[in-house]
């Protein structure tokens, strides 16, 4: 049986919970077509989230990897694009560290793009119901970090899995702490990261069609 590992954050930011983590939960064992879907939650600590996620792929070598964070502040589930090689950290991590103008991995290159098909994905979303974009950026804090890590990882070993980072909004009991902040529930994040699974594992290119024209 192949495997799909998906993994999230813990709680950060003083926040009591971290919607990308009990957004993925219900997904653990369960199958997509011929793989299952293996979860595990990563420490919003620089580096150690990577010594982690590291560990992980070794011990399930998956043909696909896709690690989920939270956005606060934005409304959609957004795939991310691309994948920076700087740490520029606003706020501590949990460990209190706060890496300011820092690379991700040293002497690595300046950036690294998805390899999953992101514009499939959000179109499957949106024609799903359920409000989806392409992000161009996934920041500068502990996702950025896991998300060009892993690609990077993955292109200096494992060449033929594909990877990705997907955002989550807040949950509406987060969203109320916040002044006008958007948000979503837990029950359409689970089923939009499962159609964004299904469709990452089902496609390999980035080619959406619709109404006839191909882009």
């Amino acid at each position: 049986m192949k495997t799909i590992l998906v993994t999230a954050f813990e709680p950060f930011g003083g926040d009591a919970i971290n919607p990308s983590w009990e957004a993925i939960k219900p997904l653990q064992n369960s199958r997509i077509a011929d793989a299952h879907i293996k979860v595990h939650q990563l420490p919003c600590i620089f580096d150690t989230s990577l010594t982690q996620l590291y560990t992980l792929i070794d011990d399930y070598q998956p043909e696909l990897v896709i690690s989920v964070g939270l956005a606060g502040g934005r409304q959609d589930i957004t795939v991310e694009r691309v994948a920076i090689n700087i740490n520029d950290a606003r706020i501590a991590d949990n460990a209190g560290k706060q890496p300011i103008d820092t690379p991700v991995i040293a002497e690595g290159p300046a950036a690294y793009f998805s390899s999953l098909p992101i514009k499939a994905m959000v179109n499957a979303l949106n024609i799903a119901g359920i409000p989806a974009a392409v992000s161009q950026t996934a920041g500068t804090f502990v996702c950025n970090h896991v998300m060009y890590g892993l690609l990077h990882y993955l292109a200096q070993k494992y060449p033929a899995a594909r990877g990705g980072f997907i955002h989550v909004p807040y949950l509406p009991e987060q969203a109320v702490e916040h002044e006008n902040m958007p948000s979503m529930s837990l029950e359409s994040m689970t089923i939009a990261l499962r159609t964004a699974i299904e469709v990452a594992w089902n496609n390999k290119s980035d080619i959406v069609v619709t109404g006839g024209a191909t882009h």
